[in-house]
C-alpha cells in the first residue's frame, strides 16, 4: 500500500510532516517490537494498513480542541491521530508499561507538544472532558460507553474502530453513524443518550 497515495485519494488532508513523524514512528516501532512484541503486525504493509485505518476518521470528523484514546497499545489510533491533528491535545492511555513506554519514548523523539501518555486502565483516571473519545480493538462498545463515562459530556463525541460486528453491538439509544471503508467501521456516537 502507498500510504501517502491512499491519503491523497480519500481526501485525508494530513499537516506536511505527517509522513516525516510516520516514517521515523515505523522505525521506532519495527525496532522496539523486535524485543517487546508491541503489536501483531510485523511488516511494513500491515503497518502502513494500520496508520491509513488509523488516520482515515481525519477525513470526517470535526475539528477537536482535546481527544482521549483508550488502550492505544502501540499507539493506533491515537499516536497517529496525534500526528495529523497538531492543534489537538490527544491523551494516550495505556496500561501495560512496555507500551506506555514505546509512546513516551516516540513523544519525546519527535517532540510532540499536543501529546500526553498516561500508564493507567482509563478506570483509574481523573474524571476529564474530552471533546473526542476513540478506542480500536480494546472491548465491546457498551463496556467502552461505560469505560468513558467520566470523560465525556452530551457534546463530547466517540469514536470506535470497529468490524462488522458493529451492526450487533450498536446501542439505538445513542445518535450514531457507521462510516464503512473496505475492512473498517468507524462508529461515531454523540455522547449523550438521544
Amino acid at each position: 500500500m502507498d500510504l501517502k497515495a491512499s491519503l491523497l485519494q480519500e481526501n485525508v488532508h494530513v499537516p506536511e510532516d505527517f509522513f516525516k513523524n510516520v516514517q521515523k514512528y515505523k522505525e521506532h516501532l519495527f525496532k522496539w517490537n523486535k524485543i517487546h512484541n508491541l503489536t501483531g503486525a510485523k511488516d511494513e504493509q500491515t503497518i502502513n494498513e494500520f496508520i491509513y485505518d488509523a488516520v482515515f476518521p481525519v477525513s470526517f470528523l470535526p475539528k477537536t480542541k482535546n481527544l482521549l484514546d483508550i488502550g492505544t497499545g502501540a499507539g493506533f489510533p491515537g499516536m497517529i491521530l496525534a500526528f495529523a491533528l497538531p492543534d489537538t491535545e490527544v491523551t494516550l492511555v495505556e496500561p501495560l508499561a512496555k507500551r506506555a513506554s514505546f509512546l513516551q519514548f516516540v513523544k519525546a523523539d519527535l517532540r510532540l507538544k499536543n501529546v500526553t501518555v498516561v500508564k493507567k486502565r482509563v478506570e483509574d483516571m481523573e474524571p476529564k472532558i474530552f471533546e473526542l473519545i476513540t478506542s480500536r480493538a480494546v472491548t465491546d462498545t457498551k463496556m467502552l460507553l461505560k469505560l468513558s463515562e467520566n470523560f465525556r459530556d452530551k457534546n463530547s463525541q466517540l469514536l470506535f474502530y470497529k468490524g462488522e460486528k458493529v451492526f450487533e453491538e450498536v446501542d439505538t439509544d445513542y445518535k450514531h453513524k457507521i462510516i464503512q471503508t473496505n475492512n473498517r467501521h468507524y462508529l461515531l456516537i454523540q455522547g449523550d443518550r438521544t
